[in-house]
């Protein structure tokens, strides 16, 4: 276990992303997705990142419920007033069934001037975590400003960035500038679990050597792996414990990769276009269209699809 930060907290190498057992990714079975996470925690993995969009705080709870050990719970919220904030934290709390939260972040924050907007909210998160509703306060980012504005606030005290040897998905900058922000925010005491190591999937072909990258870099305390089966969960436990994957185990892994899925229903209302960080989506002939090379696979735009049809599939190769 390393020591996430100043936090008091001590977290597996591999962090559990739930976002792939979540309706955004096209998933709704809670007793398998509840399998799969208490398989991870059997395994050694006591971490493990939501969010309140994510909308799977049932599968998780259910997992929870039927483990003994202790779990490192983080999730994460746009609530931007002291109001949304009250009522993000009651929600996980009670859909969790947990008194405390272990880490609490504002979701997808780009720089001091959005940290700014959402400053209420972060108030009420410092009142939260003085009565213990939450241990941690942090922040989650595709951007290097948004690393270095949550690094200089004392009171945040994680930081969960996007990162990958190919510097996929940050949207302010490169690699060489997000490896110096996390260098940065790693000296100012924060603690920091990176995401999308595999850049969406397109790094997915070479699995090891993209998350040994993200392992590898000192900042990092622990790598949020989506993950929705038990050879996912071995496969990366095996790569961030350093120890040998199987070859039979790899091979079906490599045999299914994802992709966003637009229905031909779409009405080209726009708003997956305007939701989307990455600026992947478009709209041709009144309809949206996605451009895969700049897809990272989070799913927010099914979040804001009012016709439900864009979803992330897996395919076979």
């Amino acid at each position: 276990m390393l020591r996430l930060g100043q936090t008091g907290l001590k977290v597996s190498p591999l962090c559990f992303g739930t976002l792939a057992l979540s309706p955004l990714q096209g998933y709704n079975d809670v007793e398998r997705g509840a399998a799969v996470l208490r398989y991870a925690f059997e395994k050694g993995v006591n971490f493990l990142d939501t969010a309140e969009i994510y909308d799977n705080y049932p599968v998780i709870r259910r997992a929870l419920s039927s483990f003994a050990g202790d779990i490192v719970v983080a999730s994460k919220s746009y609530a931007y007033t002291r109001e949304q904030m009250v009522q993000s934290i009651e929600k996980a709390r009670r859909e969790l069934d947990r008194d405390t939260i272990e880490i609490f972040m504002l979701h997808e924050q780009e720089s001091m001037y959005t940290l700014n907007g959402h400053r209420e909210a972060l108030n009420y998160l410092c009142e939260a975590k003085e009565r213990g509703l939450v241990r941690a306060i942090g922040i989650s980012t595709h951007a290097i400003a948004g690393v270095r504005a949550a690094a200089s606030l004392p009171e945040i005290d994680v930081i969960h960035p996007i990162v990958n040897r190919q510097g996929l998905g940050i949207i302010d900058g490169d690699l060489a500038g997000m490896l110096g922000a996390l260098e940065f925010a790693a000296q100012m005491g924060k603690g920091i679990y990176a995401m999308k190591a595999l850049g969406g999937g397109h790094l997915a072909q070479s699995p090891v050597d993209a998350l040994k990258f993200v392992a590898n870099i000192p900042a990092v305390a622990s790598v949020a792996v989506g993950m929705c089966g038990e050879v996912e969960v071995d496969i990366n436990w095996a790569v961030l414990t350093g120890t040998d994957v199987p070859a039979d185990l790899l091979a079906s892994s490599l045999a299914q990769r994802r992709r966003l899925y637009i229905a031909d229903w779409c009405e080209g209302c726009g708003k997956c276009v305007a939701r989307c960080p990455q600026s992947a989506l478009y709209l041709k002939e009144e309809q949206a269209h996605v451009d895969a090379a700049k897809c990272v696979l989070c799913g927010y735009c099914g979040g804001v699809c009012p016709q439900f049809c864009i979803k992330i599939i897996k395919e076979v190769i």
